[in-house]
């Protein structure tokens, strides 16, 4: 069983926590604190013989698996793995897309002792290869034939044995020579006995909260991927803690679309599973919208670019009139009422009924209409972005954390919600703000250390305390602020410290705005480097009469040049004077996780950035000073 333990103030930077968040009242429930491996979620998840645990999406419908179904794939699939030799230590590794298939893959590993090896199907071969080689990896289990194809060009540079592919491929042809070495994984799940042998229930029962579970390379805004070694304790206390007062329930449903790689996504589908929340999962990015008009989910859970571009998607529905006057009145109505549904109640006057029917309820329709609980993590979301939730009727619950503290620090939750920041720290850890501004975290979710790198480890743990790398305060009521990455933090030549990601997004907000990242590190002053959004500036540029042949050119206009600085100089009149950005750089490229410029979870890879387009920073910052010479 885990022990919670309530964090005790040892000085006013230290963050004290007793309930569902810092002065709640709401104890735990007393089955959340029966967790202490992820193989205690299997068994409960079974156990609690649920019709549909998950769904899935074939041939234009959706379709249940039970709970019992799911079990039966599990233990079938651990069966396999063992009669191949694999035993406790051993680490598997999972290339997929959200499916149902990946958490079989992992719960039957983890119910072995196996560590688990989560990575980004957007990683190039040499990427993958690289953390297969690091972690040892013995089994792969992939979805698809393209993946696949990936993982036999690198294979050589590998210690895999086996391959379990998840889409049904003929090893013929090119695929001849590793029939042997590669198996279908509905040959392991739709045959065989349906329960676990007597040996590997012992040996699932048997794992301590101490025995590594997954290994889970960080997607990295900076530098070369590292392992963070999270134990089964480490991730079991954190669902322990993170969901405390949201009620969640058998007959709720929730999209699983945030790549399952990234411990975010991981860990929600871990704590889903556990309350018997229906997962329907989503593979692809680009059927999330059809997927939520279908499935119609109680639970959202994104990072804040899915936030984002809803948002834009409803400004530019808004366009011309009536719409746009129908549109800004809605939201002077939401101002309104903004406290009413950051307080958690449903506003009862006439003119917030007529604007939800008119508006809000559009909005809501667009994803599924049936939404209760909004989440969002994975990256800041920003307070003006959440505000215009308020404003249509939505209350975002914002949440921070790490891939090192498995992953929730703090979490905005129904009973504890206060917009701006990212709420209570949960009650089983610890947070203190360094004489530097630096979070620092302790408590049993806080990880091992990185595999392989104990110097990194030495590094990043002091006297248990986890050094976040993330600038942050505690107001006087217990709520987490982040203000910024220390490592983004800008310095301009006067000496004077800018924190980028709070004007970025801001500048997102704007439905001309693809991406921003703000530069001028060591520099006079700060520029920003634009990414458009070309859908949104293709169809501007066709109303004002700009033609173009290609994104180069069109952003090479001298209309639309006026048009981005004119919105720079918009956000320009809210900062401080040394933060203002006195010069705008427009890219013809999109800013993605694909080309590299994004993580997979959408951060801002700003050094990249910085260096693919160092030449053109360097002439922007030329030609400034050459203005200014007399």
């Amino acid at each position: 069983m885990v022990t919670v333990r309530i964090a005790q103030t040892t000085g006013k930077t230290v963050q004290s926590c007793s309930g569902a968040g810092c002065g709640g009242k709401t104890q735990a429930p007393k089955d959340a604190m029966s967790i202490a491996t992820l193989n205690d979620i299997f068994f409960a998840a079974v156990e609690r013989n649920l019709d549909r645990i998950m769904l899935y999406h074939d041939a234009g419908q959706w379709l249940p698996i039970s709970s019992r179904e799911f079990g039966i794939g599990v233990a079938r699939t651990a069966r396999t793995l063992h009669a191949w030799g694999i035993r406790a230590g051993d680490r598997v590794a999972i290339l997929s897309e959200n499916r149902p298939e990946w958490p079989t893959a992992d719960l039957a590993s983890l119910l072995l002792g196996a560590v688990t090896v989560p990575l980004y199907t957007t990683l190039t071969a040499e990427q993958t290869a690289f953390v297969l080689n690091d972690a040892g990896c013995r089994v792969i289990f992939l979805s698809s034939d393209q993946l696949l194809h990936k993982i036999l060009s690198v294979l050589h540079q590998t210690q895999i044995e086996k391959i379990i592919v998840m889409d049904p491929v003929e090893f013929n042809g090119d695929l001849a020579p590793f029939a042997g070495k590669c198996v279908s994984m509905n040959s392991i799940t739709l045959q065989g006995p349906e329960m676990l042998d007597a040996e590997i229930e012992a040996k699932a029962r048997a794992i301590a909260p101490d025995d590594l579970a997954t290994i889970v390379y960080t997607s990295g805004t900076t530098g070369t991927s590292k392992g963070a070694m999270l134990t089964h304790g480490n991730i079991a206390s954190n669902i322990s803690c993170s969901l405390l007062g949201f009620n969640m329930r058998p007959g709720l449903v929730s999209i699983s679309f945030l790549p399952l790689c990234h411990i975010t996504a991981r860990h929600v589908d871990f704590s889903l599973i556990y309350h018997g929340v229906t997962l329907a999962y989503c593979p692809f990015l680009d059927r999330l919208a059809a997927s939520l008009l279908e499935v119609q989910p109680s639970i959202f859970v994104a990072v804040p670019r899915v936030y984002e571009k809803i948002y834009a998607q409803a400004e530019q529905k808004a366009k011309g009139l009536p719409k746009r006057a129908i549109y800004d009145w809605a939201v002077s109505v939401g101002q309104d009422h903004k406290p009413e549904i950051l307080a958690g109640k449903t506003p009862t006057s006439r003119s917030w009924k007529l604007a939800n029917r008119l508006v809000f309820s559009k909005i809501r329709e667009g994803m599924g209409g049936h939404i209760e609980t909004f989440i969002s993590g994975g990256a800041p979301l920003g307070r003006e972005l959440a505000e215009w939730y308020a404003k249509m009727g939505i209350r975002i619950h914002e949440g921070y954390g790490l891939t090192e503290t498995s992953p929730v620090i703090a979490v905005n939750t129904p009973i504890n919600h206060r917009i701006g920041t990212v709420g209570k720290i949960l009650p089983n850890l610890e947070v203190r703000i360094a004489e530097d501004g630096e979070i620092l975290v302790k408590g049993p979710s806080v990880f091992k250390g990185y595999w392989n790198r104990p110097e990194e480890t030495r590094a990043a743990l002091v006297d248990g305390w986890f050094k976040t790398g993330d600038i942050g305060n505690i107001d006087a009521d217990g709520y987490l602020s982040v203000t910024d990455r220390k490592k983004d933090l800008i310095k301009t030549s006067g000496g004077k410290f800018i924190a980028p990601q709070p004007i970025e997004n801001s500048l997102k907000l704007n439905p001309l705005v693809g991406v921003a990242a703000i530069v001028g590190d060591k520099r006079k002053f700060a520029s920003v480097l634009v990414s458009p959004n070309f859908a949104a500036l293709e169809e501007w540029a066709r109303e004002n009469e700009v033609s173009f042949v290609s994104r180069a050119d069109l952003i090479a206009n001298p209309k639309v040049q006026a048009l981005y600085e004119g919105i720079v100089e918009g956000i320009n009149q809210n900062l401080a004077r040394f933060e203002k950005l006195k010069r705008v750089l427009l890219v013809p490229d999109e800013f993605t996780a694909d080309n590299g410029a994004l993580t997979p979870t959408m951060k801002l890879r700003r050094r990249v950035i910085e260096d693919r387009y160092k030449k053109q920073i360097d002439e922007l910052y030329a030609q400034a000073d050459a203005a200014a010479v007399p």
